[in-house]
């Protein structure tokens, strides 16, 4: 399962709306279950499709208090590859049957790219509402150890006494949004290794 959480003034319902409106076309279907601060989006592909393998995956929105987290399924993979290989058993009988294959081949491969979607629709709806996974605003804003004066995030030391602040600063994941501590390697969320 991948998750990001995106900072700012995004909701559930943005999202989903946009992700139903992406996806309900063609070979595929879109479905919003739930409402308010928690929401699913189902995508799959249609019953009786006529090209292409079948496959799913789930897209999960949870209001937080600074934006949303979304998560996403592993896809089901079985339709597409079971489509893949009567593709390929085929064109090894006879090549000309690649011809009569061509759609299927071509929905399978749309199919296969369905989580990159996601995360391009999730991203522009993210992006048209002004939020991001960079640390959300409420949070920029860092308490010195020393005398308790509240400084801008990135400020080197207390605009009050001078003490440094670079122990203290926050950041968040680059892949997923994730606030993470100064010392730690890999972002708790997605494990992926948090460059310096």
């Amino acid at each position: 399962m991948e998750q990001r959480i995106f900072h700012g003034d995004v909701n559930p319902t943005d999202i989903a709306e946009a992700l139903q409106a992406y996806f309900n076309r063609g070979n595929l279907r879109a479905q919003t279950i739930g409402s308010g601060k928690d929401l699913k989006v189902q995508i799959a592909t249609r019953p009786g499709a006529a090209s292409g393998g079948n496959t799913a995956l789930t897209v999960m929105l949870n209001k937080l208090q600074d934006g949303v987290s979304v998560s996403i399924s592993e896809q089901a993979w079985f339709g597409v590859a079971a489509s893949v290989g009567q593709t390929v058993l085929a064109t090894m009988m006879n090549p000309w049957n690649l011809l009569s294959r061509l759609d299927d081949l071509a929905q399978d491969v749309e199919n296969m790219q369905i989580n990159e979607k996601v995360w391009q629709v999730i991203g522009s709806v993210a992006q048209a509402h002004r939020s991001s996974t960079q640390i959300a605003e409420r949070l920029q804003r860092l308490e010195c150890n020393y005398c308790g004066t509240g400084n801008p995030v990135g400020e080197g030391s207390c605009i009050a006494c001078g003490a440094p602040l670079g122990s203290i600063q926050p950041r968040t994941c680059a892949i997923c949004g994730f606030v993470v501590l100064r010392g730690e390697k890999n972002c708790p969320s997605c494990g992926k290794l948090i460059p310096l």
